[in-house]
């Protein structure tokens, strides 16, 4: 279910670029508004979740655009709903997270819970991964080998005085060389009669977007114009709001674990929710065409190059921001071949999903009631959303197939998700059978003293908002 099925097909070639570039640019302000105000974990606020997919595609197809005969214009206006969507969907997270619920609802969370939850963060975007890098094995193949080689083989060879290179830096080091070896393959003919899935996979040049592209760009909000504002769009979005909910919850307790921190108590929790609202109203605001979540192979990174610093996260996101601008850039960067990022996902993924089985380590699974949980949801989790997206199809689009649109996008949204399904899986069973009696088995002696703030007193050090601005919001 490739993004470009649904929104990409829409887009002229200037106007992809343009949408990258606005894309970059809120990234980059989310980050930092995350990382300052947020969780204050080191993790990077991206847009592009596959849980927008259902939602997005539900506006593209409504009659009312596809009424509209100019292909141009039929764009602006999907932007314009888009955009509508997702400022009136954003406030389900804003008020979940200032409010305190989606805190509260944490209390329901153990290590037993979120163990198969945090994995399927991971596991659940395996399609992203090997079946995507297939597509062209003989880029996807050596980006992924010497990415493993560079980290893990060489890790401990330092040409360079003590400096740590291939261990602190693969993706930059492998990325430009498979890339340029993408060029001369594409350059020298090796595609010229290929299938069309082939030279959409592998060829740099295949949609000419850097010449298309604009010099310099400073994207602006309602740059499509204004939004517009429907009722059925609107519900349809507040499913994607909150399948990125859970599965930002996944990726924070991740990240928490890499950046060697302590697990978020559910105040930061809350605050973080709350600020990933925000990100969801700039991204409507200036239009992005999709709303942000926690960047999950940017998490996988931490663990990848070691590297969990709140400082560097901050920096990269300045150079986010920066390189927006040029119009180039964000046309360089679409030009790279997908089966690269692929090949990285199959390791960053991998890890994430490593790190939520690492959390087994404080139950006891010798416990035939802890196994029965952790199988069945790891099971379902991916089982019951293959199940609903092998009825995607451009006719039907989805399992659930009622006449009411906003409807069927709502339910295949939720159930399309691994993470989402896991978790109400995860914390139905976990504190429904034998709960008493199993506290210690869950593992709670050891996650209930990160339940409050002041549970840990590494919590200050870690979550402490900066300007000494827990005077004017203490926690809770």
């Amino acid at each position: 279910m490739p993004w470009e099925e649904v929104t990409y097909a829409e887009f002229l070639l200037g106007d992809k670029a343009r949408v990258i570039q606005t894309l970059l640019f809120v990234a980059g302000i989310n980050t930092l508004l995350q990382t300052l105000f947020g969780t204050r974990l080191p993790t990077v606020v991206g847009g592009g979740s596959s849980a927008y997919i259902y939602p997005i595609a539900y506006i593209i197809t409504d009659s009312s655009l596809q009424q509209i005969s100019d292909s141009h214009e039929r764009f602006i206006q999907t932007m314009r709903a888009i955009q509508g969507a997702l400022i009136v969907a954003s406030s389900i997270q804003i008020i979940l997270g200032y409010s305190q619920v989606w805190g509260l609802f944490s209390r329901f969370f153990s290590p037993l819970g979120m163990a198969p939850v945090v994995g399927l963060v991971g596991l659940g975007l395996f399609q992203r991964g090997f079946p995507v890098l297939g597509d062209c094995v003989e880029i996807g193949i050596p980006m992924l080998l010497l990415v493993i080689g560079l980290s893990q083989y060489l890790k401990h060879v330092r040409p360079f005085r003590d400096i740590p290179i291939f261990e602190r830096f693969p993706v930059l080091i492998c990325v430009p060389f498979v890339w340029i070896y993408a060029v001369i393959l594409t350059a020298s003919g090796a595609y010229r009669h290929k299938p069309d899935i082939t030279q959409h996979s592998c060829r740099t040049d295949r949609a000419n977007l850097i010449s298309t592209a604009p010099w310099f760009m400073f994207p602006y909000p309602f740059q499509w114009g204004p939004p517009t504002f429907s009722v059925g769009h609107s519900f349809a979005m507040m499913s994607a709001v909150i399948v990125s909910m859970v599965e930002s919850t996944g990726a924070y307790m991740a990240a928490s674990r890499l950046a060697i921190a302590t697990p978020p108590p559910a105040y930061v929790l809350s605050r973080g929710i709350g600020w990933q609202g925000i990100g969801v109203l700039l991204d409507g605001l200036y239009g992005t065409a999709i709303g942000s979540t926690i960047s999950v192979e940017n998490v996988g990174l931490l663990g990848l190059t070691r590297v969990g610093s709140r400082r560097v996260v901050q920096i990269s996101a300045g150079f986010m921001i920066f390189f927006s601008i040029l119009g180039k850039f964000g046309a360089v960067f679409a030009s790279i071949p997908f089966p690269i990022f692929a090949a990285l996902y199959c390791i960053l993924f991998g890890l994430v999903a490593s790190i939520g089985i690492s959390f087994l380590q404080f139950t006891n699974m010798n416990s035939i009631r802890n196994l029965i949980i952790i199988g069945l949801t790891l099971f379902l989790g991916i089982s019951v959303p293959q199940f609903f997206n092998q009825y995607w199809t451009p006719s039907r689009r989805g399992l659930v197939h009622t006449n009411a649109g906003w409807f069927n996008a709502f339910l295949n949204t939720l159930f399309s998700s691994p993470p989402t399904v896991g978790l109400i899986v995860a914390v139905f069973l976990d504190n429904t059978l034998e709960v008493e009696r199993s506290k210690k088995d869950r593992g709670m002696p050891w996650w209930v003293k990160f339940r409050t703030f002041k549970g840990d007193n590494r919590n200050e050090e870690f979550y402490t908002l900066p300007f000494n601005l827990n005077r004017f919001f203490p926690p809770t």
